[in-house]
């Protein structure tokens, strides 16, 4: 009798060092498919929230009891953080580090083969995309073919559970274009495996197993990420990917007090997916400019700007409520009266920090029309000499505010192409709710002062009667897959257009980059908080930027290191540092912001950020969730990185330094140990032994004082002390 129970019960492991069984009848029974069942299949009534298909089967406690009462072993490896029988693992590991693969407690293969079978065969090893390039089990010379012809399209890896599209990241060690050179495919930066997740129950396992047996955690919808935050080395990674549920809802009411039309997404719904499907039943949504951009995982809780940003706000702004899994493993909604603080939080508090998304709630709009333009020309070409365009973009930028009142979206690129060219592209530069000729009667002031300056880029104008068709038809599709160079961000504000010389320093800024071979994105976009919308945690700076910057350094992936440690540096502490000088106390973006910036919070959350990391230890106390530049990420570094770059490809630690007390004549000893703090493994290295330079420097005398109190015994002790930064 208990044995057909099982079939409906979830199954538990029992301890690392055993094999693991099953307690049926009193007998020791080896797991497998045949009596572990996934943790939704049992005669319990589902606590579901809502009606998405995806999210209906949960874990609860009502099922986790029932594991207690049949005595089965380990079966706190998947309880919530708020169990009182939870025996929390982790506290028996190294804490200091997330578990790794060759750690002893590293779950072995049989305990990864009962996770999966828990999650009803959802759990996948990862074999890197590009693998098929290799010589090896994985080769396939047709799908290499395709992969190399299509690697720096977005669709190519959106469906894959690990690929990501900037490969810098991720170490770059299954790269299709390097298999010639007789380089071997690894793992790298990549998770070790992914839970394809089609319903809350499967999130909710990752999450208690990941955080009960300290491993690190990592998110991934679609890989569109420019910072590294969706892989890393040794994870488990939820891949969301499949939870694309969209339903709309014409007149919404909810906790908020705002009614009227929304839909509910899915974690894995895209824009391409959002956009169709507003325009499907007569409305505008709020989404970003690429396609591949999943909208509620990295987008909207980064924030998330939008063509639709000068109308409408940020993607934040819309968010009517959320449902998550939470660190503790518990599935919750948040909105304006429940859950306010997280609510408040993952409305631009950045994305993998808070829990793991599983559906959002946002508001749309009536259909709009569009009227604007676009071009595309190689300065050389078309025969506009480097003086002559940048003067035209001087005057371009100059009239920006005056664009930006009537609600401007302008989308430009600058790369340079070398001898003083530049491929000059506008995709596009667009107004809603106006038509062709007023929008070109807008624009033909600066025309013809480009005409004067001999610059004619060609624009064709164009206009739509809703957003969806101006979209499909002028944005285009991103480039990625490339790992030679690195970029940030910084939102300019509008107070510099109101102080002259502030303004001319600028434009000199800008022209700078360009000179020194650095690419230039430049949006003509503001993002006012609507009057209908309540507070949330967006970086303030987006609120009176009248320009928003993107800019971006290369190198040659065959430079040596020193080269590319040189580009790198340059961007953080030269490229940005310009840009910081014109915008004291300003801002950037951070789901396209330097992922080496020092100062990040100021940088990405502005003001918010120190309500927001006193929410992130009262949220996460586990440390579960990490990304590179997310709110607490300045507690934690990854081994084995250059200082001039931070990749996903070492373990996960915690920022601690050893201090010690001595007595008697113990110096040796003190500077054994100082030697092992000057040498550990981090991130930001020259920063933190700096620190502790001006710490033994400054404690000399206090050293000394110690070795003669003879009554002091030896003791170590760990003193955490965080990378510097302001809040």
């Amino acid at each position: 009798m208990q044995g057909s129970r099982l079939q409906w019960l979830l199954a538990a492991l029992i301890p690392f060092t055993l094999s693991q069984t099953i307690d049926v009848d009193g007998e020791a029974v080896p797991a497998d498919e045949n009596n572990v069942a996934p943790a939704w299949a049992r005669p319990v009534t589902v606590a579901s929230k809502n009606s998405f298909v995806e999210t209906a089967p949960q874990l609860t406690d009502a099922i986790l009891a029932n594991l207690t009462d049949l005595n089965l072993s380990d079966v706190d490896l998947f309880y919530f953080a708020d169990t009182k029988t939870s025996r929390k693992r982790h506290t028996a590991f190294d804490s200091k580090c997330k578990i790794f693969p060759g750690d002893k407690a590293f779950p072995s293969r049989f305990v990864w083969n009962v996770f999966d079978l828990l999650t009803g065969g959802a759990l996948i090893s990862t074999v890197p995309l590009g693998s098929a390039c290799y010589k090896g089990e994985h080769y396939d010379a047709d799908k290499c073919e395709r992969l190399k012809e299509g690697w720096h399209n977005s669709t190519i890896h959106i469906d894959d559970p690990t690929s990501v599209m900037s490969p810098l990241f991720q170490g770059a060690t299954c790269e299709p274009s390097n298999a010639a050179s007789g380089s071997k495919c690894t793992i790298g930066g990549f998770p070790l495996y992914s839970v394809k997740a089609t319903n809350v129950a499967q999130i909710q396992l990752a999450v208690n197993f990941a955080r009960n047996l300290n491993l690190r955690l990592v998110i991934h919808n679609t890989g569109h990420d420019f910072l590294g935050k969706s892989t890393g080395a040794g994870s488990l990674s939820i891949w969301t990917h499949h939870l694309k549920d969209i339903k709309f809802t014409k007149n919404y009411r909810g906790a908020s007090r705002y009614t009227g039309p929304a839909f509910k997404l899915g974690a894995g719904v895209q824009v391409k997916d959002l956009y169709e499907a507003a325009d499907r039943e007569g409305y505008t949504a709020v989404g970003g400019e690429c396609r591949d951009v999943g909208v509620t995982g990295g987008y909207l809780p980064g924030g998330g700007h939008s063509p639709l940003s000068p109308t409408a706000g940020l993607a934040a702004d819309q968010l009517l409520s959320a449902d998550i899994v939470t660190p503790d493993g518990r599935f919750v909604t948040a909105d304006e009266k429940q859950n306010t603080d997280l609510f408040w939080a993952i409305r631009g508090g950045g994305p993998a920090t808070w829990g793991v998304v599983v559906s959002m709630t946002v508001r749309v709009y009536p259909k709009m029309s569009f009227a604007g333009m676009t071009w595309s020309v190689n300065t050389k070409e078309v025969g506009i000499p480097e003086e002559a365009l940048f003067k035209a973009l001087e005057a371009y930028w100059r009239r920006f505010p005056e664009y930006s009142d009537k609600k401007s979206y302008g989308y430009s690129f600058l790369f340079p192409a070398g001898n003083g060219s530049y491929l000059w592209t506008m995709n596009p530069w667009m107004i809603p709710n106006i038509s062709i000729t007023e929008f070109k009667n807008m624009v033909q002031p600066l025309l013809d002062e480009w005409k004067g300056l001999g610059v004619d880029p060609k624009p064709e104008f164009f206009q739509h009667d809703s957003f969806y068709p101006a979209w499909k038809k002028h944005f285009p599709a991103e480039n990625v897959g490339n790992y030679n160079g690195r970029s940030g961000s910084r939102l300019i504000p509008r107070k510099n257009w109101d102080d002259p010389q502030l303004l001319n320093n600028t434009i000199k800024t800008l022209k700078s980059i360009l000179s020194d071979d650095g690419v230039l994105i430049i949006y003509n976009i503001n993002a006012k908080q609507t009057k209908d919308t309540t507070p949330n945690s967006a970086n303030p700076a987006w609120r009176d930027a009248n320009m928003f910057v993107i800019t971006a350094l290369n190198w040659d992936v065959n430079d040596p290191e020193e080269k590319i440690a040189e580009v790198n540096n340059k961007i953080t502490f030269d490229i940005m540092e310009r840009l910081k000088a014109v915008t004291p106390g300003g801002g950037g973006y951070g789901n396209e912001g330097d992922v080496m910036d020092p100062d990040f919070g100021q940088s990405y959350f502005g003001s918010n950020y120190q309500k927001l990391y006193q929410l992130k230890q009262k949220i996460d106390p586990y440390g579960l969730f990490y990304a590179p530049t997310a709110v607490g990420s300045e507690d934690w570094y990854i081994t084995g990185q250059p200082a001039y770059v931070t990749k996903q490809t070492g373990r996960l630690c915690q920022q601690y330094h050893t201090m010690w007390k001595c007595n008697g004549n113990m110096l040796g000893r003190i500077c054994d140990k100082w030697t092992d703090i000057k040498e550990i493994d981090c991130s930001r290295c020259t920063k933190r032994r700096a620190v502790n330079d001006e710490a033994l420097s400054n404690g000399g005398h206090i050293i000394g004082k110690l070795i003669s109190v003879s009554s002091l015994g030896v003791e170590e002790w760990d003193y955490y002390e965080p990378r510097p930064h302001k809040r």
